[in-house]
């Protein structure tokens, strides 16, 4: 297997979550995110942080 093939099955093993066993415990990403923007606005609220520049 060619190096260009071998880096292409590597990265949809880990697209796939197949390269570690996954835990059916964590939560998803989508609900991490939410989390982490609504940990962001109370900082910035209580004025610990400064909001970021759109891009």
């Amino acid at each position: 297997m060619d190096t260009k093939k071998l880096r292409q099955k590597i990265l949809d093993l880990a697209i796939h979550g197949k390269l570690v066993p996954q835990d059916p415990n964590d939560e998803p990403a989508s609900v991490l995110l939410e989390r982490i923007k609504a940990e962001k606005e109370r900082l910035i609220k209580e004025g610990k942080i400064k909001r970021g520049k759109s891009l």
